[in-house]
């Protein structure tokens, strides 16, 4: 039994951006998500079992609803945070201070933000396999290398 692995948690390899499938390498190339221009910059292949990080031309295009939902939920987040702490009045300007301190927060954690809904993304489309190792990465027909980054 010395041989057997702890699987990985689902929650921790995602927030730790781990690749889905043996939820062990990492799928961004820079650990830094604050180096602005390698923010998003993601592994062609996972490192440890080489599962492919696009699936298909266009597959990240999807983040965007997912960074929306994540910002949402942390202003729900700050805005019960603030209720609960310092309160809000009609009288004063404390809910537009919570609106600005959340706007600089929001804009302060994107690069973490982005990234989290690109690891999210994908583990939604490729499910963690426990055998890996035994068993081969499904290559993606609707790929086509010609037409990636024509931004």
């Amino acid at each position: 039994m010395a041989d057997k692995v702890q699987k990985p948690g689902y929650l921790i390899s995602v927030f730790d951006n781990r690749c889905p499938r043996c939820r062990l390498g990492k799928i961004f190339k820079h650990r830094n998500a604050y180096n602005l221009k390698q923010t998003v910059v993601m592994n062609e292949k996972c490192p440890v079992c080489g599962q492919p990080t696009d699936l298909e031309t266009g597959f990240y295009y999807g983040t965007g609803y997912v960074s929306y939902a994540l910002a949402v939920a942390i202003s729900g987040v700050t805005f019960v945070a603030w209720l609960l702490t310092i309160g809000f009045s009609l009288e004063d300007s404390r809910f537009f201070w919570w609106m600005g301190i959340n706007a600089v927060l929001l804009v302060v954690i994107q690069p973490l933000i982005m990234r989290l809904s690109r690891s999210l993304w994908l583990s939604w489309f490729v499910k963690y396999d426990p055998d890996w190792k035994k068993h081969e990465v499904a290559e993606s027909e609707r790929l086509v290398k010609e037409h990636q980054n024509n931004w």
